[in-house]
Order: structure tokens, then sequence, then C-alpha cells
């Protein structure tokens, strides 16, 4: 009986090494495909490009043309820990410029909404925005409550607005954002400015795989999706809209322009207003002290909340998605949005992966005892084995190198074996995203699904304030 036994698991450990081979080298061969271009891309700008013109900085954008405030909406549930800090760090950042920043709190968040009051005491630059009901509805929901806010203050202030700026409670920004938002709001419809995780201390490993994966998205992804020319999507932080585009996506929503029925109102409300006629740009632009225009902010240091921040994303985009934005009639907006969606699909090969990776160390220890001598794997398997190999070589090199340009060597080395903590994060994250996939499609409620976040120590805050991060180039 054990013979068969051991037969049967030899046979399914083949099976599961061949499916997910093939997966991966399909897999692989799209990402392949796409750092070709990203290099080609990078190549033509530095030999082409930058040969003949200077790398402009951000103090040399010229002064925009028309007049108009900028408006940074901030939503914030149970935001007391981090909210003061961060208002006070915008208004000292941005100083006189023409801006002002609407908070969104609920009635029964006092201490929220305290924290808000008593960081913004004094300040013109700021207003404090309750919404009707209690919390936590949706961001999206808190969004459209600051939305109608501003435009009563056009009304009856007699002012207007170019464009809407959007932040989370915790995010760190820099000094000269509000001026890239101004110079390029007349451009375009959605202008993104990189974000860059910065992760606790004590958190390498869960907050850090953050770090791993924005590098590579905003130093190599969403650069070349802008040189495609296909939809840019919101990160949902540091990224401004035009207001006028927004005002004409509120009249047909009935008022609304941020979507309260999405798990990831960003990033359908990007694509949606830069498909078409509508144009995105995505910024890299480095300061005169040579650091990089971006909004740093902090993500999950622990599993749990990472989960839930993944699953809300795969469950949004991923899944949900495919539904509600469909697909395209340009080849290479579908291309880019089937990369977007892959996600969960990687997870699953993932866990077939890591399934028969553990049986092949299972055999192997029966094999060295001599209980069972597995039988060898076919010539073609091998083939895949070591095309896999190179692949996977290939993707944790370009992954490392970007790391490496943004955070250190240091960083670069960890990004290595972070990747295995991703693709825990990511394989538990797509059984909880299938799951919150299948509640929307009988009706459920759609909740704002937030993490914590953390607040910093003495130390932490000292290493920020004297960080500079630098860029990849491009």
């Amino acid at each position: 009986m054990p013979e068969i036994l051991f037969v049967v698991i030899d046979i399914f450990q083949k099976e599961l090494l061949l499916i997910a081979s093939i997966l991966f080298v399909i897999g692989s061969a799209d990402d392949l495909v796409f750092d070709c271009l990203w290099i080609g891309h990078a190549l033509k700008r530095k030999f082409f490009v930058y040969t003949k013109h200077q790398r402009m900085q951000v103090e040399s954008l010229p002064h925009s043309k028309s007049d108009g405030l900028m408006a940074i909406f901030v939503p914030a549930w149970r935001e007391a820990p981090v909210i003061g800090a961060m208002l006070k760090r915008c208004l000292a950042q941005w100083g006189t410029q023409n801006f002002r920043i609407y908070v969104g709190c609920y009635p029964n968040d006092d201490q929220t909404v305290a924290a808000v009051a008593s960081a913004i005491e004094g300040s013109e630059n700021v207003r404090l925005i309750i919404c009707h009901h209690n919390g936590p509805t949706t961001k999206a929901d808190c969004l459209n409550r600051l939305w109608t806010g501003l435009c009563q203050d056009e009304l009856t202030e007699n002012i207007k607005f170019k464009a809407v700026v959007l932040h989370d409670a915790e995010d760190l920004v820099h000094a000269k954002a509000l001026s890239v938002f101004e110079h390029l709001a007349e451009r375009a419809t959605l202008i993104q400015i990189p974000v860059i995780p910065r992760r606790a201390v004590k958190s390498r490993w869960i907050a850090g795989h953050y770090c791993d994966e924005f590098a590579e998205q905003h130093g190599k992804q969403m650069v070349l999706r802008e040189a495609l020319g296909v939809a840019i999507p919101s990160a949902g932080v540091g990224c401004a809209f035009s207001k006028d585009a927004l005002g004409r996506l509120s009249m047909e929503s009935g008022g609304k322009p941020f979507d309260a029925t999405s798990l990831t109102e960003d990033y359908e409300l990007g694509l949606n207003l830069t498909e078409g006629d509508g144009r995105g740009i995505f910024v890299r632009l480095k300061d005169q002290d040579g650091q990089l225009v971006a909004t740093q902010e902090f993500f999950p240091d622990n599993i749990q909340d990472a989960v839930r921040q993944k699953s809300r994303w795969m469950a949004g985009i991923a899944l949900s998605g495919w539904d509600r934005l469909g697909w395209n009639h340009s080849l290479r907006e579908n291309w880019i949005r089937f990369r977007d969606r892959k996600a969960s699909f990687v997870a699953i090969a993932l866990a077939i992966a890591y399934c028969a990776v553990f049986l092949t160390f299972g055999l192997a220890l029966i094999g060295f005892l001599g209980i069972y001598s597995p039988e060898p794997i076919s010539d073609f398997l091998k083939k895949l084995l070591y095309l896999n190999a190179f692949f996977l070589s290939w993707r944790l090199l370009f992954r490392a190198g970007f790391v490496f340009h943004l955070y250190g060597l240091t960083e670069a080395l960890y990004s290595v074996p972070r990747t295995v903590v991703a693709n825990i994060i990511n394989m538990m994250a797509a059984r909880r995203a299938i799951g919150k996939y299948l509640q929307s499609l009988s009706g459920a409620k759609v909740d704002w699904d937030k993490t914590q976040h953390f607040v910093l120590e003495k130390s932490e805050v000292s290493e920020l304030k004297s960080a500079k991060l630098g860029a990849s180039s491009e």
C-alpha cells in the first residue's frame, strides 16, 4: 500500500511541476517582452533625448499660465495618530502656494476630528468637512463629500480650483509636488508622481516587500505605460485630477465622481479619465538636491494588514475590474489591462509551484532514505525548469536593480529573499480576494477595508528627515 501511495505522489508532483512550469513560462515571456520594451525606451531617452536636452529639474518648470487653486482631498477614518503630523507637514512644506486641504471626517470619530482641529488651528488653508453618515462608509463616499464641499466653496466664495490632489492621512509630501501638479494640470486629466514606500525599522520583510514592488512599478511599469500611450491608473495618493474632468464626470454620475461601489475607485477613475481623448502623465522629476519629487507613504508592517490590503487590490483590479471596465478596442490597452489583471492567476500558479517544490523535497528525502526511488523527470520538463530558472534570475536581478537605484545596495540584496515573503502574502491575498469578489457578485455591501497605520518612533522620524531617495535612470 505505501508503494502505491508513493507512486501516486510521484506522478502528482511531476504533473504539478509541469503545470507550474508552463504557466510560469507564459507569464515570464510576457514580462520579458515588457522589460525589453522598457530597456529600449530607456536607451532611446538616454542616447537620443538627454544627449540633446538637459534633464529638467522641478525648479526649472515654468509657472502655470492659468489661475486656480489646488484642492487636496484627505479622507480620514480613525486616523488620529497620524493625521495631525501629516497636515502640519503639508502646511510647512507648501507654505504660501495656492492650495486648500479638505479633510473628510466622520461624526462618530471624535478623536480624528479633534486631531485635525488641533493641527489646523489658525490656518486658512485647511477645511474640515464632516460626512453626513457615521463611519466607516467607503473611501469614495468620503471623497464625494469633499467634492461637494469644494463645489460649494466655488459658488459661495467665487473661487476656482484647477485640480484635485489625493492624499492619505499618513503621507509624507514633497515641497515641490504642488508645483508639478499646477504646471501640468492644464495639459492632462491625471498627473501621477511616484509613490515611495517607507517601512518601519522593525518590519524589513513585510513592509519591505512593498519597497521592492513599488520601486519597479513606478520606476518601470508606469513609465512604459505612458510611453505606450495607454490609460494611466491612479495610485490613490500623489496624484492630481483635472477639476474640469472631474466636473464632467460628476455631471454624468449625479454629482459623485468617485464610485462608492468600487473596491479600487482610484485605479478605475484613472483609467476612465485617461483612456480615449483623456491624457495621463506619469512624472519623474528630481529637485535641485537630487531627490525624487514623490509621495512617501507607509504600508502595513504586519502580515494580516498586508494581506487585507493586497486582497482588496486584487479583488478590485484583477477580478471586479474585469467585469466593471471590460476590455478595449486597442491591442496595447488590452495587453496592459491583462497584465494588471493577472495578479490573482499568478498567485494560483505560485501556490501550485510551492506545492510541487514541497513534494519534490519530500520525495528526495524518501529517496535518500531508500524508502522509494522517484521516477526521473522528463527531458521536456527539464528544459522548462532550466528556462524558468533563467526567467527567475532575470526577474530577481531586474527588480534588485530598481531597488538599488532607489534604496541602495542593502535593500537591493534583501529584495531577493523578500520575493518569497511577497509570494506568500500574494497567495494569501488571492484566496481572500476571490472570496471578496464572490461576495460582491451576491450584492454584498462594499466597506472601507482600510489598514491601520503605525506611529513612528523618534529614531524613525529622524531617519526620515535625513533621508534623500534617488531615482532610477530613465
